[in-house]
């Protein structure tokens, strides 16, 4: 089959790789119609190298249709259209009876100290071929695939993967009160849907973001914004009372920009063999942290931050004075998908699309486009917010 594989640092490639096969009675086999790119790929593309090997198969955000069922598969049929989520959980565990698939102790990469393996997501997720492909093995196809109808099309289901449950739970995590206003830094897709929850809960929503046209698909949705500029906490105090959002979504994570030095520390990464990159990144890796301290510093007193953008530094420094003493609240965590499924599948088959599920995709293409649409992706460049690949 063809995939799209890792092949270095910002390099990516369609290549033929062996077709999946059963390997447990709990596996299935998918042929893939949609799948997109992630935010968390462009990781992959750049700073988490360390990790990755030349031909693995990437992708995380994929569904499609059953085409085998491994023997213990009892709930899934050939030619069942399924959404798969991006993380890969039992469902039967300690951590998966509680909500945290994330946390799956059947699937937990246990050498990195990593949680629940992941699709298409490098050495410290366990390495298991991904979706941008034209065909998937997803193993406990028992309880992880979401079995959807036929007759939407697919991006009505296709962000169940992962963007729309992770927003989802970034903004419960932001807990925020009725009545109240929260803050977005970041407008990609999960800052857009986080946004677009937050009004649907009936929030005042305030996203930030230095991309025009990021800035205006959010307005589309009631939003208000901001463009990001080093006084941003300032002018969000001004629209609050002079006190601050009551929560903060930070839909960044790691490679913010504002943080040169930082950038400098990655690339500096990059030019070390994988073995002295990979210990290096566990024992000082330091984030990009720009949004994320800006966000502490506007947030009120007593208020929340929520993090659904990816971190992945080890030794990265945190305003831990000032987070004490404004009494901050700090959640954050990969997105327990399962957990959210049945709150979100009646909000993506609603006629009305209440979450603007049909206005996030900028770029549609075949498998073969995916690796200049990376690139274009990485440099927002042309409006390019979400991509959707076809294979």
């Amino acid at each position: 089959m063809k995939a799209l594989t890792w092949q270095g640092k910002r390099s990516v490639s369609v290549e033929e790789v062996p077709d999946p096969v059963i390997q447990e009675p709990t596996d299935a086999i998918v042929r893939i119609t949609s799948t997109a790119i992630c935010g968390s790929d462009l990781h992959l593309y750049e700073v988490l190298g360390p990790y990755m090997h030349k031909g693995d198969v990437i992708g995380h955000e994929p569904m499609g249709i059953i085409v085998e069922v491994g023997s213990a598969v009892t709930n899934l049929t050939t030619g069942d259209r399924v959404v798969i989520p991006f993380g890969i959980a039992c469902g039967e565990c300690f951590m998966c009876r509680r909500g945290l698939q994330s946390q799956c102790e059947t699937t937990q990469v246990k050498e990195k100290g990593s949680g629940a393996a992941l699709f298409g997501y490098s050495e410290l997720y366990g390495s298991v071929p991904g979706g941008q492909a034209e065909y998937l093995r997803v193993p406990f196809a028992d309880y992880g695939p979401v079995k959807v109808g036929t007759e939407l099309p697919d991006e009505r289901y296709l962000f169940l993967s992962d963007i729309l449950p992770t927003a989802w739970q970034g903004v419960k995590y932001a807990d925020v009160p009725e009545g109240g206003t929260l803050a977005v830094f970041g407008l990609g897709p999960v800052g857009q849907f986080g946004s677009r929850i937050g009004r649907y809960l009936g929030q005042r929503v305030i996203a930030v973001d230095p991309v025009p046209e990021r800035r205006a698909m959010a307005a589309r949705h009631g939003v208000e914004t901001l463009d990001y500029s080093k006084t941003v906490a300032d002018e969000l105090r001004d629209m609050t009372e002079g006190r601050g959002p009551d929560a903060v979504l930070d839909a960044v994570g790691m490679e913010a920009h504002g943080s040169p030095v930082t950038g400098l520390a990655h690339q500096a990464l990059g030019l070390l063999p994988d073995k002295l990159a990979q210990k290096a990144m566990e024992t000082a890796g330091v984030d990009r942290l720009a949004a994320l301290h800006a966000a502490l510093h506007a947030v009120r007193r007593g208020g929340t931050v929520s993090l659904s953008g990816v971190y992945g530094g080890q030794a990265s420094p945190m305003p831990m004075l000032s987070m004490f003493d404004k009494q901050i609240q700090l959640r954050m965590g990969q997105c327990n998908v399962r957990n959210w499924t049945d709150e979100l599948l009646p909000l993506v088959e609603d006629d009305a699309d209440p979450l603007g599920v049909m206005d996030l995709v900028t770029h549609r293409a075949g498998l073969g486009e995916a690796p200049a649409l990376y690139e274009k992706f990485q440099k927002k460049e042309d409006g390019c917010i979400k991509v959707v690949l076809n294979p």
